[in-house]
């Protein structure tokens, strides 16, 4: 009864499956193709170069120990990690541990805008053959179909049909799951490498305030009767 039921619901043929899959592929560029412009945003103008001449740039003013030239170029620039560390260096006067938290808060806080849409791309890479496969199975068992309802040139000729009809929904399935894993991939490195200068980034921070405590006077170890000063206004006691 039940394989009755199965086997009439499967000779709806593959044809859907292969809307399906035209469908998916549609939603699939239109994800790339917002992807690709919203990496794009967060580029400076000089391209990728631009990111070691920012990290070079910042560097130098964290040497001559001005912060606020740091702060002013992070702002100047588009990029992502740029923004990140900018927004975890207003919290400068608590100390070089505060800004490191502040960068991973931050980083946190960026991340969901860069992996939107990846899910898609990835699930529809991973499952794309699979709804192809699905689509050959339904050929298939079409065409057998065919081929038991007799042994004439015309039932031959509708398995071939079935048959071909399969293998384009196989076809189609990679073809629309191959882009997206490609698609996938490329935008996973982009976020690494965005995070990896976040954190490149915040670490030259990190150390410009390790190395410059007179400007976090709340880090200065207090002062001791052995201090000059103190001893003189001792002595004047």
């Amino acid at each position: 009864m039940i394989v009755d039921y199965l086997l009439r619901a499967a000779r709806i043929g593959s044809e859907w499956v292969l809307y399906l899959l035209l469908g998916l592929s549609v939603l699939s560029i239109a994800v790339m193709v917002e992807r690709l412009l919203y990496f794009r945003r967060l580029r400076d103008s000089d391209g990728r170069g631009g990111r070691d001449r920012l990290r070079a740039r910042v560097a130098a003013a964290l040497r001559d120990h001005d912060l606020d030239e740091a702060e002013r170029l992070l702002g100047a620039s588009r990029t992502a990690e740029a923004g990140v560390v900018r927004r975890a260096l207003a919290r400068r006067g608590r100390g070089a541990a505060a800004v490191n938290d502040a960068v991973d808060s931050e980083l946190g806080a960026t991340k969901p805008g860069l992996e939107r849409g990846l899910n898609f791309m990835g699930t529809l890479g991973n499952n794309a053959p699979f709804i192809g496969l699905f689509g050959t199975v339904l050929g298939v068992i079409e065409a057998f179909h065919q081929l038991g309802g007799g042994p004439n040139k015309a039932a031959m000729g509708g398995v071939m049909n079935g048959i071909a009809e399969a293998l384009v929904a196989t076809g189609v399935g990679l073809f629309v799951a191959l882009p997206a894993v490609i698609a996938f991939n490329i935008h996973q490195r982009r976020i690494a490498e965005i995070e990896d200068a976040a954190h490149s980034l915040g670490k030259l921070v990190t150390a410009a305030l390790h190395a410059a405590p007179a400007a976090h006077p709340e880090k200065r170890p207090p002062a001791t009767i052995a201090d000059g000063s103190l001893a003189v206004a001792a002595e004047g006691v």
